[in-house]
């Protein structure tokens, strides 16, 4: 079998994998105000002037204490300013945010079939957390019925507010591609009436959709940053009135120490001079450039 055929094979077994793998008794938190975790803990100092972000699908929030050792020992990911957890549930994300020292906000979707846990997006942050909010995608799974959602909030920077969104889209073949079009759609519908400063990074289960927000006219600056769950680079950071800080401030990181089935990725962020981001109207400076 020529080359291509196989990898069109692999690609068929992938998706009949994915689909059975949703099949299962779920129970879907349909209510959008909640259920809703969050807490904080004593920042750590920001030593940094730029924004030092991490997107991470932690898988089944199983090796805690292993993510959390990456998170503390890796160069590229310690000291992160902003962090956007995936398949988490609330244990997990205090743990987190108590080792790493930050505010932290837990929203799941449903419960997960295969674990009988609690199955969502969490978003910990150096700075407090408010307007927070869970917003339900549309479309559920085909056969299991589970949903997703995005969790968001807003943290204030140097006075400048910053909106953020954890994302995880549904399964390929869960659902139809035009349905994860929309679920994608219904964040960068969120964000159309919020600051212009925002960050929207998580597990999108394919690298076509994030199309949707280059669309938008979000940056993505992680378009080529690689393979970051087995052969996909699925996991993706975008941003509106930010960039990167230099241009190679960007990757994902390609020893997890069996932390997830996914590489972390994270990213360096400064104010985008071009953009037109609110400013504070006292006088305060906003988050400092390199």
């Amino acid at each position: 079998m020529k080359p291509a055929a196989l990898r069109g094979a692999w690609r068929v077994l992938v998706a009949l994998a994915m689909l059975l793998a949703s099949c299962g008794h779920y129970v879907n938190y349909t209510d959008p105000t909640g259920p809703r975790y969050q807490g904080a803990f004593a920042a750590l100092p920001d030593t940094e002037p730029a924004l030092r972000v991490v997107t991470f699908n932690i898988e089944f929030a199983r090796e805690i204490d292993r993510a959390i050792d990456l998170l503390e020992r890796d160069e590229r990911l310690r000291g992160a300013d902003l962090l956007f957890l995936q398949e988490m549930d609330e244990p997990g994300t205090e743990r987190i945010a108590a080792a790493l020292g930050m505010h932290w906000l837990y929203v799941p979707a449903t419960v997960h079939a295969k674990t009988g846990r609690d199955f969502g997006n969490a978003i910990l942050s150096r700075w407090p957390l408010r307007d927070a909010r869970k917003i339900v995608l549309p479309h559920l799974a085909r056969l299991a019925r589970s949903q997703r959602i995005a969790t968001a909030c807003t943290v204030d920077i140097d006075a400048v507010p910053v909106r953020l969104y954890s994302v995880h889209a549904a399964l390929p073949f869960t659902v139809s591609g035009r349905g994860r079009r929309e679920q994608m759609q219904a964040v960068i519908d969120d964000a159309k009436g919020g600051p212009e400063r925002t960050i929207v990074a998580g597990d999108l289960n394919s690298h076509g959709l994030g199309e949707c927000f280059a669309r938008a006219g979000f940056a993505w600056p992680s378009r080529h940053v690689g393979s970051t769950e087995r052969w996909f680079d699925v996991d993706q950071i975008f941003v509106r009135g930010l960039r990167l800080a230099q241009p190679n401030a960007i990757g994902a990181v390609p020893d997890n120490r069996g932390a997830s089935d996914h590489r972390p990725v994270w990213a360096v962020l400064e104010p985008d001079p071009d953009a037109t981001a609110a400013r504070p109207t006292t006088g305060a400076q906003g988050i400092q450039a390199r």
